[in-house]
């Protein structure tokens, strides 16, 4: 490569990186019993809240969440049980107006979500689209994939170079691995926020999201179901919205 093409070369990574910046978003929430639809079960109060609105949550997320096929649902839980609990994530379904039951999305399905949509621009616009951009960010959001899924990191990020789609975005700059102090990806908020798999000690405050697919286009009901680690009770609950 000669001198003036690694400048054009510099020049147009510098720019991809820079007009698709993403800052990371906190979403507040209230009090488990503060919520319309609380319901207490087994000693433990859950609040939930349905971000169906695309402008509400695009707030929540920095990005459009829903236009990357994502319905995300809040849940806040306050465990007075005495034993641990953890949602059952087979068993907890959206409800939409159509009283349609619809599946979670699995945090790994909702970043592939978010990534097919960061390539096709849709949700970034032009300058985060296409093959190009996959390739070139690919290995870094590859790193995030390895952390999500127990795989070695370099080999993850290995084959995001490779396959270019296996990665997504990277949004502020370069990300190395879980390295605090670099810029967050979309990846890392999406398994922070999310509750898949998380298990709620007693006398914790808990909140984090659900993810559906924004095919359910409306959000009428949660239909969650609860047990507690040690005794193994089941209590299916029933939270409107």
């Amino acid at each position: 490569m000669n001198y003036k093409s690694g400048v054009l070369l510099f020049a147009l990574l510098l720019g991809l990186f820079s007009c698709t910046s993403y800052k990371s978003q906190y979403v507040g929430f209230r009090p488990a019993a503060d919520y319309p639809n609380n319901v207490v079960a087994g000693g433990v109060t859950i609040g939930a809240e349905a971000y169906a609105d695309r402008t509400e949550a695009k707030e929540a997320f920095g990005f459009d969440v829903k236009k990357a096929g994502l319905l995300p649902v809040q849940v806040v839980m306050d465990n007075r049980s005495g034993d641990q609990v953890l949602i059952v994530l087979d068993q907890t379904f959206l409800v939409d107006d159509n009283n349609r039951y619809w599946n979670l999305i699995s945090n790994r399905a909702a970043v592939e979500r978010v990534t097919k949509a960061t390539q096709s621009g849709e949700i970034l616009g032009g300058a985060a689209k296409g093959a190009g951009w996959g390739a070139a960010t690919g290995a870094v959001l590859g790193a995030a994939f390895g952390v999500l899924s127990g795989e070695n990191v370099a080999d993850a990020a290995g084959k995001g170079a490779v396959i270019g789609g296996a990665g997504g975005a990277v949004f502020g700059g370069a990300q190395k691995g879980t390295d605090p102090k670099q810029p967050r990806t979309i990846a890392d908020d999406l398994r922070d926020k999310g509750l898949e798999g998380k298990t709620i000690p007693d006398q914790s405050l808990a909140n984090g999201f659900l993810f559906f697919p924004a095919e359910a286009q409306s959000a009428r009901e949660l239909r969650l179901q609860m047990r507690e680690i040690q005794s193994g009770y089941l209590y299916t609950l029933s939270l409107p919205f």
